[in-house]
């Protein structure tokens, strides 16, 4: 059930999250979670700083209330869970921006100034890392 994968600041997208609320797949049979997946590959290779955090898939996040799903995670770091995207650049872009801001964090916590637009109000939930609880 588990597959190991290169430690470190990641993105990981639930490939088989719903495209959006009312429509599971795109007009093309695509999943929302695939979308937003490889619209986070183009965004990184057009914007290199941007290319630090691995995009990392993995079937369903058990967030199936809600569409388009990641978890943004860093060893050592809170972690957090957000949703309902739409699987585009847009939002693609700003993933990639928060997640980059949570890798350099000392602990996890991004300061709400540096929080692209494109993120707010999407948080579902955070996760404290191994070892730890939040204060």
């Amino acid at each position: 059930m588990l597959r190991a994968v290169e430690s470190g600041a990641a993105v990981v997208v639930c490939s088989t999250c719903r495209r959006s609320a009312a429509a599971r797949e795109d007009e093309g049979g695509q999943r929302g979670g695939a979308l937003l997946a490889e619209a986070l590959r183009a965004v990184q290779r057009d914007e290199p700083h941007l290319a630090g955090v691995a995009v990392q898939e993995m079937p369903c996040l058990f967030a199936c209330k809600r569409h388009c799903t990641v978890h943004i995670r860093a060893p050592g770091k809170v972690g957090y869970v957000l949703g309902d995207f739409t699987p585009d650049r847009e939002a693609a872009r700003a993933i990639l921006e928060y997640a980059t801001h949570h890798a350099v964090s000392e602990e996890g916590a991004v300061r709400y100034a540096q929080w692209p637009d494109g993120v707010k109000g999407h948080f579902i939930t955070r996760t404290p890392p191994e070892g730890y609880l939040c204060t």
